[in-house]
């Protein structure tokens, strides 16, 4: 397996509240599973076969839910999931990294039960800094774990490009998942021979919404964790939101929304890249999936976002 597609969706909101180690939220806020199940499926009606989550998102309640949303689809869909993070499910807390074979061991079982499927098709670690050695034997356990034909192909969380390259360096290693979108480009992650999936292709939401109303207190946007570029304290950051206004024109030319022309931009990039936008709702999955039909930017278009933003 390694034509992820074009486009998959994340499912991070779709894990409602949670909290990191420190007590901070690190969800989006409330989230209707009702709705969740029909967006996921509407993605599926639209073409839309890759899906990514993680055992944490919820603290397991993202995988349940994109496990319900998918049953009767199953071997239509691709779905990613990532291991890692320890979580206390009843307390709906992250418990800190956990780098180990044995919790590997356990996390590949609890997904699997989570998602009510036999194999995952990408499995990814995300623990962005783990040791080369560490990640070593949890490298071999992953193709240990293909053999056992619990998951088809495996990659790495991180947004360091040496370490991506080291775990796909493994047979069954395919992809690398990194923040990577137009106004935050990290083109030596896409450098290798492996696809990239594209965690905050959208900016966390910079690059979607055009008005910007107060986000609830238990969403991650309001908490300003360290990796968190495009907003502070729940509002756009001033420097990225006069980036996206300097490119508006180009990527909503054509026809495109805002987010298709955000879309559209990875296209264009490199075939390597597969932007996986969060959705919760079925408008987002419309929207999102329409920017297919239009495409990528032109050569031109590309040429000019790229000359304003990094010239």
């Amino acid at each position: 397996m390694t034509d992820l597609g074009k486009l998959g969706f994340g499912t991070w909101a779709m894990g409602g509240p949670f909290s990191g180690p420190d007590g901070a939220p690190v969800g989006w806020g409330p989230a209707d599973d009702g709705e969740s199940v029909k967006a996921l499926r509407r993605a599926v009606e639209l073409g839309v076969t890759l899906f990514d989550t993680a055992d944490v998102y919820g603290c397991g309640h993202a995988e349940t839910v994109l496990g319900q949303a998918l049953a009767d689809v199953r071997d239509q869909v691709l779905i990613a999931t990532k291991w890692g993070c320890g979580f206390d499910v009843a307390a709906k807390r992250m418990t800190g990294d956990e780098g180990s074979v044995e919790y590997l061991r356990r996390a590949v079982e609890g997904s699997l039960r989570r998602l009510g499927t036999d194999r995952i098709d990408l499995y990814q670690l995300h623990i962005g800094d783990l040791g080369l050695e560490e990640a070593a034997l949890l490298r071999d356990e992953c193709e240990a774990l293909v053999a056992a034909g619990k998951i088809r192909a495996y990659g790495w969380s991180t947004d360091d490009p040496e370490r991506a390259r080291f775990f796909c360096a493994g047979e069954h290693g395919i992809a690398a998942q990194a923040d990577v979108n137009l106004l935050f480009d990290n083109p030596e992650m896409y450098a290798g021979d492996f696809a990239v999936l594209c965690r905050r292709p959208l900016a966390m939401g910079l690059l979607a919404r055009e008005t910007f109303s107060e986000l609830p207190a238990d969403d991650v946007r309001v908490t300003n964790p360290s990796w968190l570029r495009f907003f502070v304290d729940g509002r756009p950051s001033p420097e990225y939101f006069r980036a996206r206004e300097a490119v508006r024109d180009v990527l909503t030319s054509g026809g495109r929304t805002l987010v298709q022309g955000a879309l559209a931009w990875f296209w264009a990039r490199s075939p390597r890249l597969v932007p996986i936008p969060g959705v919760r709702t079925v408008a987002q999955v419309e929207e999102n999936a329409g920017a297919l039909e239009l495409g990528p930017l032109t050569a031109e278009e590309l040429a000019q976002v790229e000359s304003v933003l990094r010239p």
